[in-house]
């Protein structure tokens, strides 16, 4: 058996990402986990739901009038959700 120099979990980990083609998925699902992150609690409290859909997150807002504020911010977001990520993962930001 060939002997290989020791690497970190994190190498092997994006290693199998990169084999399998799994890496923009996995980043999809990291920009939905970083959303509590980046809007922070008081806004996460009234988010229900999230998903990420052919680059477009969706996002459901249990009040009316915090869903019309998040409206104008949406590039705004998006831009930090990327950033985050560390990728340009996401494209759009659809508030329901």
């Amino acid at each position: 058996m060939k002997r290989s120099d020791p690497q970190s979990i994190a190498a092997v980990i994006d290693q199998a990402l990169a084999d399998t083609e799994l890496t923009g998925v996995f980043r999809e699902q990291n920009a939905c986990y970083l959303w509590a992150e980046v809007v922070g609690p008081g806004i996460n409290r009234y988010t229900t739901r999230r998903y990420v859909d052919r680059g477009v997150m969706h996002v459901y807002i249990s009040s009316g009038p915090l869903k019309g504020e998040l409206q104008f911010m949406r590039s705004k977001l998006v831009e930090q959700l990327n950033k985050a990520v560390g990728a340009p993962v996401l494209t759009d930001l659809q508030i329901h």
